[in-house]
């Protein structure tokens, strides 16, 4: 029999305190809708909709504000990827804002520590050029609005959550090591206790600096200057000729597929969207009985769509921004999926940390974004009058095989498994929905999209989740399942792997819909920070 290998409280339980906030989960309003990773941010955000703003406007507002109130996951050192449905013109752009290796690093020639921490670990930063190319081309408000609430939650503070408290502690030893350790630590060696005001007086004066000179001034004004010295201080590849280049997000045209009476728009290459595609092409297959993942043989079945899934993306990657590639068979292709199916049918029986958020507005316009700096607190590394964390992407490139796409080279762009993605109903949008998590990206939302159509929006988010990996082993909220489901998982020669409840290892969903009734729902996921809240004009 397969082991069970217990695991910590993700969360710390420890005595109510009145500083601490317990966000709004669900929001309803005619007039916009957000839904993001923490409530600062989704405040401001949806303030941004109230003062007449679109959707792309919100999601950049809040994009920005994740950086200062989410620090473990993203912020202007990291990378940024979107899912735009733009109402006026009626397209569907996937915005791609992938980061980019240094010029000077050697092709496939990294040790491995150096991949996880510190300033060699990371890409160029692309998170700044993606907001800023998103803003001045979709949005309507100038970047002086949506960035003053970030900055005011830089110089006021924050209130530090149950969360973000378990995660300094969990990463101590890795943040007093590094650079960040001022910026992040009490007295650079103390976590900040839960509900203790969390203040970034020098990431306040950047994003001030950012505001008044504007984007260009990160990687070709005084900003940049700081990086290069930065870095050239303490090791890091990255200089000012890289900066120069700004990593401008290219639009790709989305990856689509049908799932019941669904159409989904998806992030593809770099991301994870091919995973996501082949996963709901093979779920089509099935009935919505056989593929239930409340019941043994559904959790079987998800178990085995979500490791194939995963198996083929290793063995099909593709970089879009080289030459056209020669794989094999497109894993996105509804032929494959059912040769897939049937295979099952057969068989069957009778750690990098990202952020999320979705937004949709009263006009139409839908957004669905995902950024990271890659691991939970990315390099550990940051600038001491920059106030930011870089990101470690270095460790998202292959180190081996030199015909990958994502072999390590000067310029390349680093693997991700992110899939903002848009869904249709009819001509119009329906949904928009995403998660943190790595290769529990995909798992998360394939599960999300399972049980909407007998759940509600909050049941299907809030519903007991699972993951498997490649390798078989599967990750799952046993206690709140039934006990049969691990027992078949089991009986398949799954290795199980129980998570706690509301695992954060597990995902973080952030889904806005429109209800039948003309209203926007949102939903922030219980298993961090989350909250939804809706514009009241």
């Amino acid at each position: 029999m397969a082991s069970r290998k217990p695991i910590n409280p993700v969360i710390e339980r420890e005595p109510r305190d009145p500083r601490v906030i317990h966000p709004q989960r669900v929001a309803v309003s005619r007039h916009g809708v957000v839904a993001t990773a923490h409530y600062e941010a989704t405040r401001a955000a949806v303030q941004i909709l109230e003062s007449g703003g679109n959707a792309i406007d919100a999601a950049v507002t809040a994009a920005f504000s994740l950086g200062v109130c989410e620090p473990a996951a993203s912020g202007l050192g990291g990378q940024t990827v979107m899912m735009i449905y733009d109402a006026e013109s009626r397209r569907k752009i996937a915005l791609d804002g992938s980061s980019r290796a240094p010029h000077r690093i050697e092709p496939g020639e990294l040790p491995k520590p150096d991949r996880f921490r510190g300033h060699m670990a990371t890409t160029v930063p692309a998170t700044p050029a993606v907001l800023g190319y998103a803003l001045e081309r979709y949005g309507t408000k100038p970047l002086t609005e949506v960035l003053e609430p970030a900055i005011r939650m830089a110089e006021d503070g924050v209130r530090v959550s149950p969360l973000h408290h378990f995660l300094l502690k969990r990463e101590l030893k890795h943040l007093r090591e590094g650079t960040a350790a001022p910026f992040l630590l009490r007295g650079g060696r103390t976590p900040y206790g839960t509900g203790a005001l969390f203040q970034q007086p020098v990431l306040a004066a950047t994003l001030r600096r950012l505001a008044k000179a504007g984007i260009e001034d990160f990687y070709q004004g005084e900003i940049a200057r700081r990086i290069h010295a930065d870095m050239e201080a303490n090791g890091g590849l990255i200089r000012d000729d890289d900066l120069a280049q700004i990593p401008w997000p290219i639009e790709r045209r989305p990856l689509a597929t049908t799932f019941g009476n669904m159409r989904a728009f998806t992030f593809g290459p770099p991301g994870a969207g091919q995973t996501l595609v082949e996963a709901l092409n093979v779920m089509n297959q099935f009935t919505d009985k056989q593929r239930d993942p409340d019941t043994p043989k559904g959790a079987v079945l998800l178990a085995e769509v979500l490791r194939k899934a995963n198996l083929d993306r290793n063995d099909r990657p593709y970089d879009p921004n080289l030459y056209p590639q020669e794989w094999g068979e497109d894993m996105t292709q509804p032929d494959r999926a059912k040769r897939i199916a049937r295979r099952l049918k057969k068989r069957l029986p009778g750690h990098g940390e990202t952020t999320h958020l979705s937004v949709m507005d009263r006009f139409g316009n839908v957004v669905a974004l995902t950024q990271s700096i890659e691991r939970v607190f990315g390099s550990f590394a940051a600038g001491p009058d920059l106030g930011f964390l870089y990101n470690n992407y270095m460790s998202a490139f292959e180190f081996q095989d030199m015909a990958h796409p994502y072999y390590l080279r000067p310029n390349a762009v680093p693997w991700a498994s992110v899939a903002p993605t848009i869904v249709f109903r009819g001509r119009r949008p329906w949904l928009a929905i995403g998660s943190p998590g790595s290769e529990r990206i995909v798992s998360a939302i394939v599960q999300v999209l399972l049980r909407l159509d007998k759940q509600g929006a909050y049941e299907a988010v809030e519903a007991p989740r699972l993951h498997c990996s490649v390798k078989g082993r599967v990750s799952l909220e046993a206690t709140r399942m039934r006990d049969d489901i691990v027992q078949a998982l089991e009986k398949r020669g799954f290795e199980i792997d129980v998570r706690d409840p509301y695992s954060f290892y597990l995902g973080c969903v952030q889904l806005v819909m429109r209800t039948r009734r003309g209203e926007l729902l949102g939903v922030a996921d219980p298993r961090r920070d989350g909250a939804a809240q809706g514009a009241r004009a």
